[in-house]
């Protein structure tokens, strides 16, 4: 199955944007993991920003930045979202008001902690009335998302966001949530090449093969480190501007082949 990527958007510790990241994914820069910066999400209107949390931000933020180069408008993009763990944080404060006297559960964390809240924030910043799919497949989230929206984008024959995210959670949830470090991520996929297209992919499903890895140690961390990081292979591949077959961890028995073909250095 083929599908188009028409935009990116990305932040991670040291990698601030897809656009400052690019250097750095095709092994110009020395990678630098120093802090994330806090994501704005700025599409959103002042009220319903102070109500969000931070995960909500971040998917937020590297959707939107998905979408500038295309000029795509977000109203009419059908969307996935796709998240290992969740909001660690609003998960954390709901079980501590049930675990103390007064359990009486704010309305706004409750919305907060539902897996789609991402989905229902996008809505109100975008005016999207599209279909939207939220998702978790635990550390195969990534892949789970790409092929999802990979297959609505060539079923429906219409551009598809795919948003990936996930923040560690604070302790005690910490120790036992497999998310260390940060990160988010966003494709614009589209079934048919376009004038703002990047490049192509062939998704496949393989039995065998190694998750394709990063020689730079730092970036390996960042990548095992959260489950939205495992696409970075395939932004580094764009970012280099060479074709590269990539395999993505998906189940435990079964990973997601990718043949990447960028049409040029991005």
């Amino acid at each position: 199955m083929k599908a188009y990527i028409d935009g990116f958007g990305l932040l991670a510790p040291g990698l601030p944007s897809w656009r400052a990241a690019r250097s750095v994914l095709a092994g110009d820069a020395r990678y630098e993991p120093g802090e994330m910066p806090r994501p704005t999400a700025e599409i959103l209107p002042p009220a319903e920003r102070r109500r969000c949390g931070d995960l909500v931000k971040l998917a937020l933020h590297v959707g939107a930045e998905a979408l500038a180069p295309s000029g795509a408008r977000a109203e009419g993009l059908a969307t996935v979202f796709t998240c290992a763990t969740g909001s660690g944080e609003v998960l954390h404060q709901i079980c501590e008001t049930l675990a103390g006297t007064d359990r009486d559960v704010s309305p706004t964390r409750f919305h907060n902690s539902v897996h789609n809240a991402a989905a229902g924030y996008w809505s109100i910043a975008t005016g999207a009335r599209t279909a939207s799919t939220s998702l978790c497949a635990h550390q195969g989230s990534l892949a789970a998302g790409l092929l999802e929206a990979a297959v609505q984008a060539a079923a429906a024959q219409r551009a598809v966001l795919l948003v990936a995210y996930d923040l560690p959670p604070p302790p005690p949830l910490a120790a036992v949530v497999p998310c260390t470090v940060p990160c988010g991520l966003a494709l614009l996929l589209a079934p048919a090449r376009g004038a703002a297209s990047l490049g192509e992919m062939e998704l496949d499903l393989a039995r065998e093969g190694a998750d394709t890895t990063f020689a730079d140690p730092a970036l390996e961390r960042l990548r095992t480190g959260n489950a939205a990081a495992r696409g970075l292979p395939l932004l580094a591949a764009f970012a280099a501007g060479r074709a590269a077959r990539l395999t993505l961890e998906w189940l435990p028995t079964l990973r997601l082949a990718v043949a990447a073909t960028p049409y040029r250095a991005t």
